[in-house]
């Protein structure tokens, strides 16, 4: 069991994070100003900028939040530098969330800061761990949303609302993806310490698959539409129509002529 304290170096955050914030606040100058020769090439790097930073800022509210709890082993493994590569599965964490947004536009769960659980006082704290990551997901759908609940879209360019709808659909997929009661997620970590120890020991083995098994059910036509019926409604309630979805995630494949109906907005 690491024993290191956490010192001030280890909370220094990360040059590759600023560097994210960087690409973010560029790219997202120039699908603002409309200053890219490629739309949708500025799309895609903002897009995808700003959602590496939000899966940094996940894992950081879990680490963050175990400091507080009593872990003080994530600082010296590098979790509150918010730097990606510090994870214990950089590839699970940032790579694959990646991959699925470039292949379908949905925002899947990282999920790889390894919390020493026998260092954390009390389960209420135990579930505050668990739930913080899911919960910095849900602040960024509220801070995406806002323009368009608050009724606020006047003089904001097309392309950096449909943006921002492709992003809120992201976190917002991410949110609810994260909270579902299933081993491996963070929904279960939240539930876990309040279960029998015989309940656990018998889910323990099937974490590893729990993502899997999610994405093998909503495969499954009538209950995938039902998921994505439900991510649709919320996205309503928070006042983004189907063209800003769809156009955020056609203008997001640059490598596809974007409809020109995206374009002439």
């Amino acid at each position: 069991m690491t024993t290191a304290a956490t010192g001030r170096s280890d909370r220094r955050i990360s040059p590759v994070f600023v560097g994210l914030l960087a690409v973010t606040a560029v790219t997202g100058w120039a699908v603002w100003s409309g200053f890219a020769a490629q739309p949708g090439l500025a799309v895609f790097l903002f897009v995808t900028a700003a959602w590496i930073v939000s899966l940094c800022l996940h894992e950081y509210a879990h680490a963050r939040t175990a400091l507080h709890s009593g872990d003080i082993s994530v600082g010296a493994k590098g979790y509150l530098t918010l730097n990606p590569l510090k994870y214990t599965h950089a590839l699970l964490s940032v790579v694959l969330p990646v991959v699925f947004l470039i292949m379908g536009g949905i925002g899947l769960p990282g999920g790889a800061v390894f919390i020493e659980r026998g260092r954390i006082r009390g389960r209420w704290r135990q579930s505050l761990i668990s739930a913080a990551g899911p919960l910095t997901n849900v602040l960024f759908a509220v801070v995406c949303t806002a323009p368009f609940w608050l009724h606020a879209l006047d003089g904001v360019p097309a392309l950096f609302r449909f943006s921002l709808a492709l992003l809120a659909l992201l976190q917002v997929t991410a949110s609810i993806l994260n909270f579902l009661p299933v081993p491996g997620l963070d929904g279960y970590g939240v539930i876990e310490p309040w279960l029998p120890l015989g309940v656990k020991r018998q889910v323990e083995p099937f974490a590893p698959f729990g993502l899997l098994a999610v994405f093998a059910i909503l495969g499954i036509p009538s209950v995938g539409a039902v998921f994505f019926d439900a991510i649709d409604a919320v996205l309503r309630g928070l006042g983004i129509d189907d063209l800003h979805q769809a156009c955020g995630w056609e203008l997001y494949r640059f490598w596809r002529p974007a409809p020109e109906l995206c374009l002439s907005q």
